[in-house]
């Protein structure tokens, strides 16, 4: 069996001597997986499966009781101008009445409820277990409209908002692969000049993402589909799939130029840029393993989309793509652009990084300092950064159901945030039970934190073991007040009125939940980051046999890390920016973000930082001295790492325009810190780290080949990141 490390080269020269039939098995691969989404429908998540900690056993206890609150949907009505004509509101409301309990899938309508003032009219709707199709009532909603044009009657609940994101969701996963395709394609045209030499990048991560999808669906019903998983599997699939293409045909069409043939070029290729390609999708896959720890549903789910998506992305540049390149040949660099070919020619040998790269291997130390004065100073605003779990606020307000739901909770507030506690006891101690929790209700709402709902709170199982009581909360679940309720809750008011008692208790709800969700974020996280980084600097050692480096790579992806959360505080948290990315701060940051956005940005910084190292080492090993192996590896590889990181920086900008905040800080957060990382850090930090260590940075040792003080002789250098299409006139 060949060692792993001769696994590129292995599969590299197999599917060059076999081309069509690598070529018709990895199409027939994408087929298949496709085939199999449209046969196997995705299983999404559950409530069940984002159950955590104290607010998991309530809502537990509660299913298991069966008086889980049904899934509902409710309808209200308030006047379409001026004050509301109350005969014509109570006609409605009638109306609304009669023929929604007759819809399919409705177990009960409440009574018609008013607010206060009399201003909003209130319809509740309790759905059957597993009614999930809204449409029946929205037609009934829809047809009650049409009777009184001076109402407006607008309707929303569990189904119509979870219908509504999905569309969204989809909306703007639409929007992000039908631009994101072509930007790449345009930036490959910059940087090759040649239009099936564009192509060849776009073909393979488009196909490694939809072979993704495809495989992902049966997966699902092991690990459910999180809505976002789709968006997840677009985005690091066309960044790493169009990255390795990069990486492999650069190799590839350098080697043609000094003269090899096609099937000995994609060799060398396989030898050298598929080795750094096995080992960067190795760091990626190892980088999103570590969101396996914190054992939550969304981190679950995303870490799975990603893996496979990277997994099928480094599988297909080790096979397809040298039996497409071996199958074109030469034809790879037609048809050129002209006016492209000739710009990238006038940059000259070298180009604008070697420019860039000079003073920094002259004045390492003075480069080093403000590269780390830059990173350090996006960095800092991240140690204020607060976290908080999704909601309304957080929610596209153009969404009509978001807007309508908003609507509700400031008429009628018990329809906003809340807590319940709920209780198992016998079923002899059931009015013991209630009678307690009826006093902590009337304890609780002396203070400012809860407010009476204006119905029973008081629910009691068939059986009589289990008592739940609903809790309203006067402020938008964003508001630090609602924590401090829920921890007043927990810590003080519950225990003092059940701790008597011979009781199980829990407290729920969805403000509960967040906090739970941020216990266990908080409590796992040095876990998952330690986790993280050992695994990425164990693979550095093994891939590179140096110690120096290993730390060293290590330091600069925690840099990056920082330099990300910073961003994500000032523009999202503070709100800079809002106008230009079309967003409203909710004052915080959404709690799974950062640490999805570490994972995800070690991964993909790896992909270039051991593309640059392997053409360092080459040259150091070749017997070039330290500081002009640092000079000549980043001058070869400036053109394609910027290609790379542009392709990254443009598919996560794309994700900042879309319309959900989740979306947007993902795309911010990583489109800055790839920016900054594959600017500052990659070409200024670690040429000036590796010039001041010199030959320490390959301790405790590096196999050279000879001592030379030319150029070495496994590598040309660049010009630019376009020249590499000349080698092929």
């Amino acid at each position: 069996m060949p060692r792993l490390t001769a696994l590129p080269t292995v599969a590299a020269r197999w599917s060059a001597t076999h081309p069509w039939r690598a070529i018709a098995g990895w199409f027939a691969f994408v087929a298949l997986a496709v085939g199999l989404a449209i046969a196997i429908p995705p299983s999404p998540t559950t409530d069940a499966d984002y159950r955590l900690g104290e607010s998991g056993r309530a809502a537990a206890m509660l299913d298991e009781a069966g008086i889980a609150a049904p899934a509902t949907e409710s309808v209200l009505i308030t006047a379409a101008s001026g004050a509301l004509d109350r005969d014509a509101a109570d006609r409605a409301a009638e109306q609304l009445t009669e023929q929604l309990a007759r819809a399919p899938g409705v177990a009960a309508v409440d009574p018609v409820a008013w607010n206060a003032d009399s201003s909003a009219a209130l319809v509740n709707v309790a759905l059957e277990p597993g009614a999930d199709d809204a449409a029946p009532l929205t037609a009934v909603t829809t047809a009650v409209q049409r009777l009184h044009p001076g109402l407006q009657i607008r309707q929303a609940g569990d189904l119509t908002i979870d219908d509504g994101i999905n569309a969204r969701v989809a909306e703007d996963l639409k929007s992000a692969e039908y631009v994101s395709l072509p930007a790449t394609w345009i930036l490959m045209l910059l940087a090759f000049g040649a239009l099936i030499a564009a192509g060849v990048p776009v073909l393979l991560a488009g196909t490694s993402v939809a072979a993704t999808m495809g495989l992902a669906a049966p997966i699902s019903h092991l690990i459910h589909a999180e809505p976002t998983v789709n968006s997840m599997i677009v985005l690091i699939g066309m960044a790493v799939g169009v990255d390795y293409s990069l990486f492999y045909l650069k190799r590839e069409r350098e080697e043609r130029a000094k003269g090899a043939t096609t099937l000995d070029a994609v060799s060398t290729a396989a030898q050298t840029s598929g080795h750094a390609i096995l080992v960067s999708g190795g760091a990626v896959i190892a980088s999103m393993a570590g969101l396996y720890l914190i054992g939550q549903a969304t981190f679950t789910s995303l870490a799975t989309g990603s893996i496979i998506v990277v997994a099928v992305a480094v599988i297909g540049s080790i096979t397809v793509l040298p039996a497409l390149l071996v199958t074109l040949g030469r034809w790879v660099d037609r048809p050129r652009i002209p006016l492209l070919w000739r710009l990238n020619r006038r940059i000259g040998q070298g180009g604008i990084s070697t420019r860039l790269l000079t003073p920094v291997v002259r004045h390492p130390l003075a480069a080093l300092v403000a590269a780390l004065a830059i990173t350090l100073g996006l960095a800092v605003p991240a140690v204020g950064m607060r976290l908080h779990s999704a909601n309304l606020q957080t929610l596209p307000q153009d969404i009509p159901e978001v807007a309508t739901l908003n609507a509700m909770v400031e008429k009628f507030p018990s329809q906003g945030t809340g807590a319940v506690v709920v209780v198992r006891a016998t079923s002899a101690q059931a009015g013991v039970v209630g009678q307690a929790l009826r006093d902590l209700a009337a304890t609780a709402q002396r203070g400012s934190s809860f407010i009476d709902p204006g119905i029973d709170p008081i629910t009691v199982s068939a059986d009589g073991t289990v008592t739940s009581l609903r809790l309203t909360i006067p402020f938008e679940e964003r508001d630090p007040r609602v924590d401090k309720a829920i921890g007043q809750l927990r810590t003080s008011l519950v225990p003092a009125a059940l701790d008597r008692l011979d009781v199980t208790y829990a407290v729920g709800g969805g403000p509960a939940e967040s906090i739970d969700f941020a216990d266990r974020q908080n409590g796992r996280m040095p876990i998952v980051i330690g986790g993280v980084l050992l695994l990425t600097l164990l693979m550095m050692l093994t891939a590179f046999r140096s110690v120096p480096l290993a730390l060293a790579s290590t330091a600069m992806n925690l840099l990056s890390v920082g330099v990300a959360f910073g961003v994500l505080r000032l523009v999202f948290q503070d709100g800079n920016f809002e106008s230009v990315l079309a967003f409203h701060s909710p004052g915080f940051i959404i709690d799974w973000i950062p640490l999805f956005v570490m994972t995800v940005l070690v991964g993909l910084s790896m992909d270039y930082h051991v593309f640059v190292l392997s053409r360092i080492r080459e040259h150091a090993a070749a017997g070039m001295p330290a500081r002009e192996a640092v000079r000549r590896g980043i001058a070869d590889t400036a053109g394609v790492i910027t290609s790379a990181a542009a392709v990254m920086v443009s598919v996560f900008a794309i994700f900042a325009t879309l319309s959900m905040l989740e979306m947007k800080m993902m795309g911010v957060g990583l489109a800055a810190a790839i920016l900054l990382d594959a600017t500052v850090i990659r070409l200024v930090m670690l040429p000036a780290a590796l010039v001041l260590m010199g030959e320490r940075a390959w301790w405790p040792g590096l196999r050279r080949r000879g001592r030379t003080h030319g150029p070495a002789p496994v590598s040309a250098p660049e010009r630019s990141p376009g020249d590499l299409v000349h080698a092929g006139r």
